[in-house]
């Protein structure tokens, strides 16, 4: 559950398959495949849903687990949308076996009108200042806030959240530590 998958620090192996993979019971904005999740996060996941319903703030889940080939795939797509530059896709999506997405872990999630998703504007909907004042509690971390690519690697993605737990979440927001990297004190990953 504490694994840091970043540019540096690749799955093993790549091609990593996690176990138990189960679909949660939230709004998907995504076909099934793309939407399993670990059984603990799934679980976690259910539970902040269910809780940002009762403050009537509607979310919906956009991207989850993505196999091996899936975020082949999904990296070559930004490749292509920056005319063949790996440098700017190296910024907006990991390489495959560098994906947390792989893990399970980690889902990308969304306003459930639509407004702003997979977009800087996320941070400023009901959705993004709801997640971002209360994701800890369920055990997720905003895993790449804006100003930190110099240790994640990747520009700021308000909408893409990762589950450690309640007990390491809650001690990152207590501290005021912004990355998974400062936690674990480890090096910085900024590219490859």
């Amino acid at each position: 559950m504490t694994v840091v998958v970043n540019k540096k620090r690749p799955l093993e192996p790549l091609d990593y398959f996690p176990s138990g993979l189960v679909l949660p019971a939230v709004p998907l904005a995504v076909q099934e495949p793309n939407a399993l999740l670990r059984g603990d996060t799934a679980a976690a996941v259910q539970d902040l849903f269910a809780a940002a319903a009762d403050d009537g703030v509607g979310l919906t889940l956009v991207s989850g687990y993505r196999s091996y080939q899936d975020q082949v795939s999904t990296y070559e797509h930004w490749v292509a949308q920056n005319g063949g530059d790996t440098t700017a896709a190296d910024r907006i999506s990991a390489r495959a076996g560098f994906s947390e997405h792989q893990t399970g872990l980690a889902f990308d999630v969304g306003q459930d009108d639509g407004a702003c998703t997979l977009s800087p504007c996320f941070a400023d909907t009901a959705a993004g200042q709801w997640m971002a004042a209360n994701a800890h509690r369920f055990g997720f971390i905003l895993r790449y806030p804006d100003g930190a690519e110099g240790i994640t690697g990747f520009s700021g993605e308000a909408w893409h959240y990762r589950y450690v737990g309640p007990d390491v979440a809650q001690a990152m927001r207590a501290e005021g530590t912004g990355t998974l990297e400062e936690y674990f004190g480890l090096p910085a990953a900024p590219g490859y």
